[in-house]
């Protein structure tokens, strides 16, 4: 095969995250954003090492597994995978998923290990309880848009007005807040921040809701430049007001399922296309609202790590319990990767000590607070790199908890956690890849994998939680 050849091909599965592994005459090509089951027609777009790569030209055949997508924008939009596949079937391919990636890295392995399968979301349409929309517009030069990114682009971004994965309430948001800036009242030429050029104002709409108290948090996110590309209709300030105002009318006039408990506008002239903030005023309310997750009580704020289907993070987090068994009171328990400190907060009542590690400063803050909210005075959290910090702790640990970023745990991290020689330890990966390759490194170190399950946190999108009990041998 060599790049740019055109082949017909069938899809036989697809492997972590989106990688369908299709058949040609002439071998394997694998082939993003495919099905299983699907006829394709594909083009190579790189030859390496005896494996190919291909793009998805066309589908010519949809998969016998497919249905009607729920969602108009599903296959444009950059957000869904498995929208057209019904829940179930997407269960198991994600579940035959992460079995492959640690069948292969547990080959060695000689004691068996328990495959506990995968455990689905308890709600898979309006789950998420975080969307950060992007300005730009769907075409060059095109009528300013407020979505998600294109499928395949950097640049084109979809208004996502009929998203099945967040609930009713964010899409009339979105609705009401592009509505706003492209009304004439605002005036004409308002300008979007353009990611390459880094010139112009409007970057992201970030909106939070509480999945069971019904309070919303939404951020207007711009640059400090220049709002409008013209003469200017209003005064900055009196553009950002009435945004604020366009969204309280919503909850005045009844139509909202929920409540504002806060309206920011956060300026960040980072360079990065990402969410920060250089400066932020509260327009309205405050700046968090509060969650409720087993029976205990968080303050969120936009920047705050939480998982982002309430729903299946209390599946996640009583699968955890579940690994962990029995405990005593005179136990240390190290949470390490601890975020705002949730799984910090439910392993409380069942240990002596809890320690926290977080290199956020704003999470390990938010996880003190929630701390003391909820009572809990054997939590201690502490900020900074886990490579770092593990040699200021003096206590030593009896079980260790993992819950690391997609990229898995730093190199020189590992030898320092398997050096405590535990008798156990919870291994949660949002990236079965990043997990795979550092279950590796605890095998060769005296570690066993007794158990494995997969927890679907993302329904519908290609992502997947995996939660392992490690014990040493």
């Amino acid at each position: 095969m060599k790049k740019g050849q055109v082949y017909e091909a069938t899809v036989e599965r697809v492997d972590f995250p989106n990688k369908g592994i299709a058949q040609t005459g002439e071998g394997a090509v694998t082939v993003k954003n495919s099905l299983p089951g699907q006829k394709i027609r594909l083009g190579i777009s790189k030859v390496r090492n005896g494996k190919a790569e291909g793009r998805l030209l066309e589908v010519l055949e949809k998969s016998p597994l497919e249905t009607e997508s729920p969602c108009s924008h599903f296959g444009v939009c950059g957000g869904c995978t498995y929208l057209s596949l019904p829940y179930e079937e997407q269960l198991r391919v994600k579940g035959e998923q992460v079995k492959r990636l640690l069948d292969a890295c547990l080959e060695g392995q000689e004691e068996n290990w328990n495959w506990e399968g995968i455990k689905g979301s308890p709600k898979v349409y309006g789950y998420r309880n975080k969307m950060e929309f992007t300005f730009g517009d769907e075409v060059k030069d095109g009528p300013l848009t407020l979505g998600m990114h294109r499928r395949g682009s950097f640049y084109d971004v979809v208004t996502v007005e009929g998203c099945r994965i967040a609930d009713a309430d964010y899409r009339l948001i979105l609705k009401t807040v592009l509505s706003y800036f492209t009304s004439e009242n605002v005036g004409s030429g308002i300008r979007y921040y353009h990611r390459m050029r880094h010139e112009g104002y409007l970057r992201h709409l970030v909106v939070r809701k509480a999945s069971y108290t019904g309070e919303i948090l939404t951020a207007l996110v711009t640059s400090s430049q220049n709002p409008w590309e013209g003469p200017a209709g209003m005064t900055e300030a009196a553009l950002v007001e009435g945004f604020r105002d366009s969204l309280l009318e919503l909850e005045r006039s009844g139509r909202l399922q929920g409540r504002f408990a806060g309206i920011l506008h956060i300026v960040n002239d980072s360079r990065a296309d990402v969410v920060q903030s250089d400066c932020t005023k509260v327009l309205y309310g405050q700046d968090c609202f509060y969650e409720e997750l087993l029976g205990l009580r968080f303050k969120v704020s936009v920047f705050s790590f939480f998982q982002t289907n309430t729903y299946g993070a209390e599946i996640l987090y009583r699968t955890v319990r579940e690994y962990i068994g029995d405990t005593s009171k005179d136990q240390v328990v190290y949470d390490l990767y601890s975020g705002t400190g949730t799984i910090a907060q439910i392993m409380s009542p069942a240990a002596g000590k809890v320690i926290g590690v977080e290199i956020v400063e704003e999470a390990v803050r938010a996880a003190v607070r929630n701390a003391e909210e909820n009572g809990l005075d054997n939590c201690r959290f502490l900020a900074g790199d886990v490579l770092k910090v593990l040699d200021t702790i003096e206590e030593k640990p009896d079980l260790i908890i993992l819950d690391p970023p997609r990229d898995g745990i730093h190199t020189k991290a590992l030898p320092k956690i398997i050096s405590y020689q535990v008798d156990r330890i919870i291994y949660i990966s949002c990236k079965p890849t990043s997990l795979a390759r550092d279950l590796e490194v605890f095998l060769e170190k005296g570690y066993m994998v007794e158990k494995a399950v997969a927890v679907d946190q993302f329904p519908w999108t290609a992502n997947v939680e995996t939660v392992v009990l490690l014990s040493r041998l």
